[in-house]
């Protein structure tokens, strides 16, 4: 028999049993490709992680190895794993950065504590790559959405900073909470675009603190709150004037499937460039536990 230990978190919450759900194997030494994607099925959250610890000189000149599964696919880089991972390696040591090496390259999170509020951290994303913009008829064709639902105002455009979504700006929150979409065309289009997955906001939100509502729906079903996708949207919010530069706002998600969460976003502009973008929020442990093999 192997044993694994496990922590599972709620990540960008402050509220236990919200938020997105992330198991972390803080030690995956042993276990092969096949067996990451048979537990990540197994725990069936949006994303696993698996830590690999290497010696002290390697980890501080590199950061820490950790790797990304869906229940179907390995990752290169995912938004609330990277968070969640780094709040359990921080664990109570109160260090001020965790960085961890992933698939994508090394991405740091910085931690602010102050007095009498939960641990907050933040990661830096890879500075953004701009993709395709979509014509609006083609994504309504392609998604089932109503034409007349989609905010023209703004681009449809994919953008990656590790990972690639195609951002659907929505006019009215009355639609994004109603929507439905087909998501097989979809899918299929957006392999001829570069883009890995759709993500749907509108300036109208619930919480009249939060700058977007979002929703993402993908092949295994909702995500409550999706940080790779958030950091995207941050450096398209910058381009597009939605948000400041370098102003902190919230986007709010997972409402629907009553997992409320909140992902704080920014970024910076340069002459005409979207850089630093910046993804944080809470985490909380819910639970661990012991899987064996």
């Amino acid at each position: 028999m192997r044993r694994f230990a496990m922590v599972q978190m709620d990540v960008f919450t402050k509220k236990r049993l919200e938020g997105n759900g992330l198991a972390v194997f803080t030690d995956a030494t042993g276990l092969s490709d096949a067996e990451m994607q048979a537990v990540a099925k197994e725990t069936n959250l949006s994303e696993t992680t698996y830590v690999f610890p290497r010696d002290a000189a390697t980890e501080k000149a590199r950061g820490i190895r950790v790797r990304i599964f869906t229940v179907a696919e390995e990752l290169p880089f995912a938004g609330h794993p990277t968070l969640g991972t780094a709040f359990v390696l921080r664990g109570s040591s109160g260090a001020p950065e965790i960085t961890l090496e992933l698939n994508v390259g090394a991405v740091p999170v910085h931690f602010e504590d102050a007095p009498g509020q939960a641990p907050f951290g933040e990661m830096r994303q890879r500075d953004p790559e701009f993709g395709v913009r979509h014509d609006a008829e083609t994504i309504a064709r392609v998604t089932g959405l109503a034409l007349v639902d989609i905010d023209t105002s703004v681009p449809i455009e994919t953008v990656s900073t590790g990972l690639a979504y195609t951002i659907v700006p929505i006019k009215t929150l009355a639609a994004l909470q109603n929507l439905r979409i087909n998501l097989h065309t979809g899918t299929e289009y957006l392999k001829t675009t570069n883009g890995r997955f759709f993500y749907f906001v509108s300036r109208e939100t619930v919480s009249p603190t939060a700058r977007l509502h979002a929703r993402m729906l993908f092949y295994n079903g909702e995500d409550p709150a999706t940080g790779s996708a958030g950091g995207c949207t941050a450096a398209w919010m910058a381009a597009h004037g939605i948000a400041a530069p370098n102003e902190r706002v919230m986007i709010e998600q997972g409402i629907e499937m009553k997992r409320p969460s909140e992902i704080f976003v920014r970024a910076d502009r340069e002459a005409d460039c979207v850089v630093n973008v910046r993804v944080g929020g809470n985490a909380v442990e819910v639970m661990r536990g012991e899987f064996t093999l």
